[in-house]
């Protein structure tokens, strides 16, 4: 018995150590890893819809439960972030949408997709460009092919696919809520 309660001490003392390490590693690299989110998601505002400034304004539509934040970009329109569900796990997205309400292009900031299919949408290869591009001019009708839309799925990733196309629409939706 007093074997058994040494070795549980011994294991408790281990691990308290290595949670107290772990603990001081997190708390050092979290600035550094959320200045390197801030500027990912700066990149794919701009990249999907070009503005000097991106404001907040305040989104708290119940109707739009994916939508994370609405952005004014200038004269240009608007940029909405979303977080939704993919085939492996949740997708960030931006979504610029011009003052028409016709998307400007969209940029995958963050996801769990399984690689060389559904992350195949956030690559920067062809096949990731190409598949981005097609949502670019397109409305809230937006839908995929074989929905009688005009986006190709991506090969292997239709449930991947079929998300970005319908956070596409609900970005755009919720933007022609704002009035």
């Amino acid at each position: 018995m007093n074997k058994i309660i040494r070795l549980a001490l011994v294991l408790f003392a281990v691990s308290a150590i290595v949670a107290g390490v772990l603990g001081v590693v997190n708390a050092l690299t979290a600035p550094v890893i959320d200045a390197q989110k801030q500027a990912k998601t700066a990149a794919a505002f701009a990249s999907i819809l070009e503005a000097e400034r991106y404001d907040e304004i305040d989104f708290s539509n119940p109707d739009f439960p994916t939508v994370l934040t609405v952005h004014k970009a200038g004269d240009a329109g608007y940029v909405v972030t979303s977080k939704f569900s993919g085939a492996q796990g949740n997708i960030t997205m931006a979504v610029g949408v011009d003052n028409d309400f016709k998307c400007t292009g969209i940029s995958i900031i963050e996801h769990a997709e399984t690689s060389g299919l559904g992350a195949n949408a956030a690559s920067t290869g062809d096949v990731g460009v190409n598949f981005r591009e097609q949502f670019v001019g397109q409305d809230e009708s937006i839908a995929l092919s074989n929905n009688g839309g005009s986006i190709d799925a991506l090969t292997g990733a239709t449930i991947t696919s079929r998300a970005i196309t319908e956070a596409v629409a609900t970005s755009i939706w919720a933007v022609e809520s704002l009035g």
